[in-house]
């Protein structure tokens, strides 16, 4: 069974910076350099799907300084990648809530989105102030309201961007074992590998490193 949906859990940023005598801050500007190098040796593997989680709903708790940081990042990069994307057709999708998000990035997101939307090639999902948990709350909010009956179905159906299948690997880095509300009802079924070295240390390489171990995998779905 083919690697379709890859999700990597981008953790490390801060630790790789502290570890190179850097601000903290500083790890999230490589992050993004990281993301860009891995998305494109997926898209050059052909993964139909991958999935970065880089920013979540409890993350609002961090120093102000450095969450105006990376809000101030997004901003400025999120329409450049969404255009480097295009030219190489591949789309761009964000996941998450607008809460709390400031209505120029939500609005510079949107553009990105439509930037890519014609592309057919490998899709990069951003979960963007996201929160597994509160995905799950929101759809089934929606459920009940147009469907009048929440079930597995009806929930499916009222994710962000219900269009992006289950997660077949879930990849987080810096040597931390566990999923911290990433994708939670996508990740039912996911594989899961662990990474030690922090996010900003990852090369195009290690997708195929990912892959080869995915391959690996016997996956049963509970049979």
């Amino acid at each position: 069974m083919s690697l379709t949906h890859l999700g990597i859990i981008a953790d490390g940023n801060r630790r790789w910076a502290e570890k190179n005598g850097l601000p903290k801050i500083e790890g999230h500007t490589q992050g993004l350099k990281t993301i860009e190098k891995l998305v494109a040796a997926a898209a050059m593997a052909k993964i139909p799907y991958v999935s970065f989680y880089v920013f979540s709903t409890e993350n609002w708790g961090r120093e102000e300084k450095e969450v105006s940081h990376i809000m101030k990042l997004a901003e400025s990069k999120i329409l450049k990648m969404a255009e480097k994307m295009a030219e190489n057709n591949i789309r761009l999708l964000i996941l998450g809530s607008r809460g709390k998000v400031n209505p120029t990035l939500t609005s510079l997101g949107e553009k990105a989105e439509k930037t890519t939307e014609n592309c057919t090639g490998t899709t990069v999902c951003f979960c963007f102030n996201y929160g597994g948990e509160q995905e799950i709350a929101d759809a089934a909010n929606i459920a009940m309201e147009a469907d009048g009956e929440i079930t597995p179905a009806t929930i499916r159906k009222h994710l962000y961007h219900p269009e992006v299948p289950d997660l077949d690997m879930i990849v987080r880095t810096s040597g931390e074992e566990r999923i911290s509300g990433f994708m939670l009802w996508r990740a039912a079924y996911s594989e899961l590998m662990f990474i030690k070295k922090y996010f900003p240390e990852m090369e195009g390489e290690d997708i195929a490193k990912i892959i080869e171990e995915y391959n690996k995998r016997q996956r049963r779905f509970g049979k």
